[in-house]
């Protein structure tokens, strides 16, 4: 597009396209019945609903006259293990055509069950009677349109002992069955494509369903799981003068602990190797984003950290104080709008908004690809991409919070005016979700009291690397230079606040304070994600959890960095009358495709590759679709 129009004369390929490839492998090839959401990028934003169905109706062999030696023994035998290889190899396809007729005569089944809408196969049932009087023992061996064996809907791995039976028939028994199969998938498939047609939307709707549950266990195969307890309280290895002396004259007769970033890597490095040994070959559609490559995707460590119960409850009830609230003219009298419980009514609704919050120098669509998957799996979610710290993330976190909170108060006005006219508006439900500093913004809005009347609202929260500790302990030498720079040629104030440099007495500084306010008990769903090769934010910061460093101090520093962490964690566990999902989600991104250059040994690469790759997004949230619901 030009400022006059568009250029209708310049050449097609000159013209930039979205691409989304998908792949249905041989195995699906015999039957296949599924959805597929084709979404393209912020730029496309184009969502297509598509549903794929294939099935094999005919199938076919070539024969190629061979050249023959003069010798007539010879021919006579090269002549008969012609005829057994042809024979063998009709067998196989008339395996291959029953197998497909098994799938789709299933699958009509199962999507007629699904969406009550149940199918007449009487006609069916009249043309698999007469092959079973024609050739009764070919309808032995490719059953009756039927599960075989127990299996349900068919088998497309082929049955070696079936194969042999069908090769004991002659070639004009084994072309009836070819005839008569054909029959039944040509119905079949015809009665298909008009039950499509009259019930496409159940169909979809079913299909889509389906494709959800799916999904998780495909992409399981790039994901580990385990399960964590999480600590009552961290503490710091600080001792008496003797015992320190101690330490140190045994230091060097013990093996150190493992480091956690380490770890993780190793881990991840395994399973990486370990994936290249599979065959993966799922009877389902491939998308190439993924299965492209299989070894260049992502790794998902998925830690579940058990939480335990605290021994009080939140003093926060449901719409206490939105009655009273007002911020710069804007009077919210939410207790109006979204009235009492008693009175609900049939078009009663629950309002869900998520909030997106850029980092440092960040743009308002940096968090666009998550916003799609967000979309995908719940199409009616309200999302805010925030623009109030555009360009000004230079400043105090205080102001940059208090311009997010008034942001957000304003976004929520307008959707919960618009959700009132159309019904009773019983509940918010308030999602956010940070990169980088941005988490640091989002926990500075919520200690802002203008948001106090929104915190039981509060539902899931993503942390996309986020330092909710600050930069104590950061190992990263280059990075911490470059904070130094930044610290003294800008004069940053937010750098000053994730040092720790703002305020001479530590407990004084703006994060310690941060840590202390209750900003992520109100939220039901806690997810940190983390990358042990991002070197811009420290891996323990992004965790909220001890490290090496920390429990070897032995100053003051320590004793106050595990006060904050100790804080943190009192938030995010569970009251003893609440259920809170509480994760960590460390994702390894494939070193090969960042190159060696300075953004990767500084680790920007794998900071901004949250960003550009949506891969891990797809493996969490469709992993766990409740949680975004």
């Amino acid at each position: 597009m030009t400022e006059q129009g568009v250029e209708l004369d310049l050449p097609l390929d000159a013209s930039s396209a979205a691409i989304h490839e998908f792949r249905i492998p041989p195995k699906a090839l015999i039957g296949l019945h599924s959805y597929c959401p084709v979404h393209f990028d912020a730029l496309h934003a184009v969502l297509v609903d598509v549903s794929v169905h294939a099935s094999i109706l005919k199938v076919a062999t070539h024969s190629f006259a061979s050249k023959l030696p003069s010798n007539s023994a010879n021919t006579e035998v090269i002549a008969d293990k012609s005829s057994d290889a042809s024979n063998k190899g009709s067998a196989v396809l008339v395996k291959v055509l029953s197998a497909s007729r098994d799938i789709l005569f299933e699958e009509l089944h199962k999507i007629g069950r699904a969406i009550s809408e149940a199918l007449d196969f009487s006609d069916f049932v009249s043309i698999v009677s007469n092959m079973k009087q024609e050739n009764p023992l070919a309808n032995e061996v490719v059953g009756q349109g039927k599960a075989q064996n127990g299996r349900k809907g068919g088998n497309e791995d082929l049955d070696f002992e079936d194969v042999e039976k069908l090769c004991s028939l002659s070639q004009n028994e084994l072309m009836d069955c070819f005839h008569s199969l054909g029959d039944q998938l040509s119905y079949l498939w015809k009665t298909f494509l008009k039950y499509h047609r009259d019930n496409k939307t159940k169909i979809m709707g079913f299909l889509h369903e389906t494709w959800i549950r799916e999904r998780r266990t495909e992409w399981s195969i790039w994901m580990l799981y385990s399960k964590v307890e999480m600590p009552h309280q961290y503490t710091n290895s600080k001792g008496d003068e003797t015992s320190q002396r101690a330490t140190k004259r045994v230091a060097s007769l013990w093996k150190l602990p493992d480091d956690p970033i380490q770890i993780a890597a190793t881990r991840a490095e395994l399973h990486r190797k370990s994936i290249e040994q599979m065959r993966i070959n799922n009877r389902s559609i491939q998308d190439m984003q993924i299965f492209g490559d299989p070894l260049r995707t992502p790794i998902v460590i998925v830690e579940h950290v058990l939480n335990v119960p605290r021994r009080f409850p939140s003093e926060n009830s449901l719409l206490r104080h939105i009655g009273h609230m007002d911020c710069d003219g804007f009077p919210l009298n939410l207790y109006d709008s979204i009235g009492k419980k008693s009175a609900q009514q049939s078009n009663d609704r629950v309002l869900k908004i998520v909030v997106f919050v850029h980092g440092f120098q960040g743009h308002h669509l940096d968090l666009r690809l998550v916003r799609n998957q967000w979309l995908l799996i719940d199409p009616k979610v309200e999302f805010l991409m925030s623009e109030a710290n555009e360009e000004k993330t230079f400043g105090d976190f205080r102001e940059m919070g208090n311009r997010l909170a008034k942001e957000v108060i304003l976004f929520l006005k307008i959707k919960m005016d618009k959700a009132s006219r159309f019904g009773s508006l019983t509940d918010i439900r308030l999602s956010f979700v940070g990169h980088s500093i941005g988490n640091l913004i989002i926990r500075s809005a919520l200690a802002d009291s203008i948001m106090e009347p929104f915190l039981s609202h509060l539902h899931t929260y993503v942390s996309v690397s986020g330092p909710h500790l600050g930069y104590l302990y950061s190992s990263n030498s280059l990075f911490n230079s470059g904070l130094w720079f930044l610290k003294k040629l800008k004069g940053t104030q937010c750098i000053h606040q994730l040092t720790f440099t703002d305020d001479p007495d530590i407990q004084n500084t703006f994060l310690y304070k941060l840590c202390q306010q209750k900003t992520l008990e109100h939220f039901r769903n806690i997810i940190l994600l983390s990358s042990p090769q991002d070197g811009y934010v420290p891996y323990h910061s992004a965790r909220i959890e001890s490290c090496q460093a920390a429990s070897r101090d032995t100053s003051k520093k320590s004793k106050l960095f595990m006060e904050m962490l100790n804080a943190c964690l009192d938030q995010i566990r569970a009251n003893s009358t609440q259920h809170r999902v509480f994760m960590r989600c460390d994702v390894n991104f494939d070193p090969s495709t960042q190159g060696k250059n300075l953004d990767s040994i500084i680790g920007r690469a794998a900071h901004i590759e949250f960003l550009d790759s949506d891969i891990f997004a797809k493996f969490i949230m469709w992993s766990f679709p409740d949680l975004f619901r």
